[in-house]
């Protein structure tokens, strides 16, 4: 009912009369279309059949990465109410020097946030809520106050900034002021040195998002950046303007998915905080763009990273030139020139988009 009423199919009607027409447009249907035959006509055909909105699914010849990941969507989304709680961490004391990153503690106003997310639990009398939270300090103990059971997960963790963890933006500019340049350039896809992109974090946030879509009440303490991606994902915002997307110290929002979208409510929970917002950088058409690198690497200079890097399915690690031929081999002229190419121009990288 809710699914066709909220059609734009069927704007400012009323619900009778949108069953009655929708009803309808189902003779129609069978009718006009013939069903899908798995046991002879259709039978190499790749298709999923979903029947009674997720009761049984009938999957025939799924054949390769993509059609699977299709499959696993569409068997993890259900229709039934549900209402998802996010909030970042109180603020910590990181937030309060500036610092990105690390595992600081809360502060005091963080400490006074965790008291009020309690008293607002209480007063909501959200019964049967799950909490879920980071590995981290500053959302442990914002989960501890609230006196009820939590589940943390590792994915929930806010984005590594690898090198640049535990550093201020101004400390990033003035010690890396190419690093800082490329992000501001494309933020979505910039990957921190021996870090991760918000690109990264999105893949990495996949197993929480389907898990949401399959819970009750959920509220979830993250991060900044974290939080970012999941109201993405439920508010459908794109991947320019997901970095971007404000989501400030000490206030709840509550998603209530419904067809064809999400309503959103927020809850100023009043305790004082910092502003750890950073604005969309105004373009400069006279700055010279800075040469960035594609997905296969990190979008980043020389720099040693202070870590070994993680790297994943489809996205292996540049691997070393190999030695230099002995002039027994190869005339010493032609030797040069290739391996000044290859350093010009080496496997694991080309110059970005």
């Amino acid at each position: 009912m809710d699914v066709k009423v909220s059609s734009p199919d069927y704007p400012e009607r009323d619900r009778e009369s949108v069953m009655e027409d929708f009803l309808k447009r189902i003779e129609c249907y069978k009718v006009t279309y013939q069903p899908l035959d798995p046991d002879n006509h259709d039978k190499e055909r790749s298709f999923i059949q979903v029947i009674n909105v997720g009761q049984r699914f009938l999957v025939n010849r799924v054949q390769d990465y993509i059609q699977s990941k299709i499959v696993y969507y569409l068997m993890n989304i259900h229709m039934h109410k549900h209402t998802i709680y996010l909030c970042r961490h109180g603020e910590s004391e990181h937030n309060v020097q500036g610092l990105i990153g690390g595992d600081a503690g809360l502060s005091a106003h963080g400490k006074e946030f965790a008291v009020e997310l309690r008293d607002f639990i209480v007063d909501h009398q959200l019964v049967d809520l799950k909490v879920w939270t980071s590995q981290l300090k500053r959302t442990i103990q914002t989960a501890e106050a609230l006196g009820v059971p939590y589940e943390q997960w590792k994915i929930l963790n806010e984005i590594d900034a690898g090198i640049c963890e535990e550093m201020s933006y101004d400390m990033i500019k003035e010690k890396y002021p190419d690093e800082f340049a490329m992000r501001d350039q494309d933020k979505y896809h910039y990957r921190y040195p021996g870090g991760e992109s918000y690109q990264d974090l999105v893949q990495r946030l996949e197993p929480v998002i389907m898990e949401l879509e399959r819970q009750g009440s959920v509220l979830v303490i993250s991060h900044q950046a974290v939080m970012r991606c999941l109201l993405a994902y439920f508010l459908d915002v794109s991947a320019d303007d997901l970095t971007y997307l404000r989501c400030p110290l000490h206030v709840v929002l509550k998603l209530t998915p419904v067809a064809y979208g999400c309503k959103v409510d927020m809850f100023d929970l009043n305790v004082e905080a910092v502003n750890t917002h950073r604005n969309r950088p105004l373009a400069n058409s006279k700055q010279e763009a800075v040469m960035r690198r594609n997905s296969f690497t990190p979008m980043s200079s020389q720099d040693q990273v202070k870590r070994p890097r993680v790297f994943s399915v489809g996205n292996p690690p540049c691997t070393p030139l190999p030695p230099s031929l002995s002039s027994t081999d190869v005339p010493e002229a032609q030797e040069t020139d290739e391996l000044a190419e290859k350093q010009e121009a080496p496997d694991c990288w080309s110059p970005g988009v």
